[in-house]
């Protein structure tokens, strides 16, 4: 193989950094080694090195290492740890990438973790993994004319989506190619579980970052025809003949711990208007069934539903409550281990459809653990969410925040997607594309974050099937907001 490449490495850490250096700067393959990063590098050099100032996230930084590339191929590394690549990996990266003529390569790896090597696939890219953080691993490579092209048009004002920004513009003319292949070996330090990393996006300290990647994605979207402007249909709230104003929906399968503080702060709620709680029984055998049975004798307001089909998720049970004659004209999410945090909230959500004319609301909630006592990041609100571009914004985060509650008429009109992940990110996404959602900031439950929470603590295959199902839900809407603005035809 003749094909020379140029190597970018992030570097932050002398002695591992040092060692990959040394490394691949002895490779016959690799005509430039380009290191990226914010401290001097004080290592030793190996042939053609250059080295900037900067970070990989930083516009400016790539637009100054894209004029130093003269191979047709371009390596990045994004991590600042040791690196171990697997028998001719290189080579079927540019194989892939010639065969393909995909502008990026990336492929499965393994990581080591704690002293144990396991593997680590990765997932198909898609035209919605708009996602900012999309795992790619942290080897990717370049087509360098597709790189370089890329790089001239991107926001120079971007200190932490300059990155992003090139992959969203490469994919608009180039494939994304994922190699099933374990090509290399990666340490991996994050030790925290699944269910402690899926807040990052909302941690305020990455606020400012935030911003940028939105404003990266909205770019994108226009340029792709898959962004909408700020225009609304208008919502009347005279649809349909309901007994009750709202109804509180908990769907539940084995919660005999925690639905009993659900159903309580549910009963105590302080309105004005008639109100019922929803709960559908999905065949809890701990339990469960025979405690909501205890509240049912003594509050007419329940409604316990076990359902004839043993086929249903998360999202199946929601359509056999809002499909319910007892449904009321808002339907309220609240999980089963969570609880309200006062006596006020359901007036407040309803109060929040009228006032802000919308067909969705979405709250704020606290992160507490299973004795209620507060956990970081604390509040999670969503700020993010304009009501301008959270449409938009919507296609490129991975919820939309919690509780929800819907206009029940549009929520019959597109049913609940039947699985149990991502069927709220889907109604989402649906009732966006017509429809104005209003926002809650202040928190209205507590979100008790325990072992037995669904998303604690996720081996990595399950991990990949619930990121492709989210993404196959964007690429799907992404696909319906084309034929709007009549990008696609049907």
């Amino acid at each position: 193989m003749n094909d020379l490449i140029t190597f970018v490495v992030a570097f932050d850490r002398e002695k591992e950094i040092g060692n990959i250096v040394k490394t691949f700067g002895n490779s016959e393959v690799i005509a430039m080694i380009i290191l990226v990063g914010e401290m001097e590098f004080p290592g030793e050099r190996f042939g053609d090195t250059a080295i900037i100032h900067g970070n990989l996230g930083s516009a400016k930084t790539l637009v100054e290492l894209s004029g130093k590339i003269t191979t047709p191929f371009t390596l990045f590394f994004t991590k600042t740890l040791p690196l171990y690549l697997g028998q001719n990996a290189i080579h079927r990266m540019i194989q892939a990438s010639k065969s393909s003529g995909a502008g990026i390569v990336y492929s499965d790896y393994w990581e080591l973790k704690d002293g144990v090597t396991k593997p680590h696939p990765v997932i198909e890219y898609q035209e919605g993994s708009l996602r900012d953080d999309f795992d790619f691993g942290s080897l990717m490579l370049f087509r360098s004319d597709a790189l370089i092209t890329a790089s001239k048009s991107l926001d120079q004002q971007f200190e932490f989506a300059g990155l992003y920004d090139l992959r969203l513009k490469i994919s608009q003319k180039y494939k994304l190619v994922h190699i099933p292949e374990f090509l290399y070996t990666e340490i991996e330090l994050d030790s925290r579980k699944s269910g402690e990393k899926i807040f990052d996006y909302v941690d305020p300290r990455n606020r400012l970052r935030q911003v940028e990647m939105e404003n990266a994605c909205t770019t994108h979207l226009k340029a792709i025809e898959g962004w909408l402007p700020p225009e609304f249909r208008e919502i009347s709230f005279s649809d349909g003949n309901f007994k009750t104003e709202a109804s509180v929906i908990i769907p539940v399968r084995n919660r005999v711990k925690t639905i009993g503080d659900a159903i309580k702060s549910v009963l105590t709620q302080k309105v004005d208007f008639e109100f019922n709680l929803i709960i559908i029984d999905n065949y809890s055998t701990d339990g469960t069934t025979e405690l909501i049975r205890t509240f049912t004798v003594s509050d007419n307001r329940i409604i316990h539903i076990i359902p004839q089909r043993r086929d249903l998720g998360i999202g199946g049970c929601w359509n056999e409550a809002i499909n319910h004659p007892a449904c009321g004209k808002f339907a309220i999410q609240l999980d089963s281990d969570d609880l309200y945090i006062d006596n006020c909230v359901i007036r407040q959500i309803v109060a929040s459809f009228y006032e802000q004319q919308c067909a969705m609301v979405v709250g704020s909630y606290q992160m507490v653990n299973f004795n209620l006592e507060e956990i970081p990041p604390g509040l999670i609100d969503h700020k993010e969410w304009t009501p301008e571009n959270g449409r938009n914004n919507a296609l490129r985060i991975n919820g939309l925040g919690a509780p929800r509650a819907f206009y029940t008429p549009v929520l019959r009109e597109i049913q609940v997607p039947n699985v149990s992940y991502g069927e709220d990110y889907a109604l989402g996404l649906a009732i966006s594309r017509n429809y104005q959602i209003g926002r809650i900031y202040n928190p209205l439950y507590l979100c008790r974050r325990w072992d037995e929470n669904s998303d604690s603590s996720l081996d990595i295959v399950t991990m990949n099937s619930h990121n492709f199902y989210k993404d196959k839900i964007r690429t799907l809407e992404l696909w319906a907001r084309q034929f709007i603005s009549g990008a696609v035809h049907r």
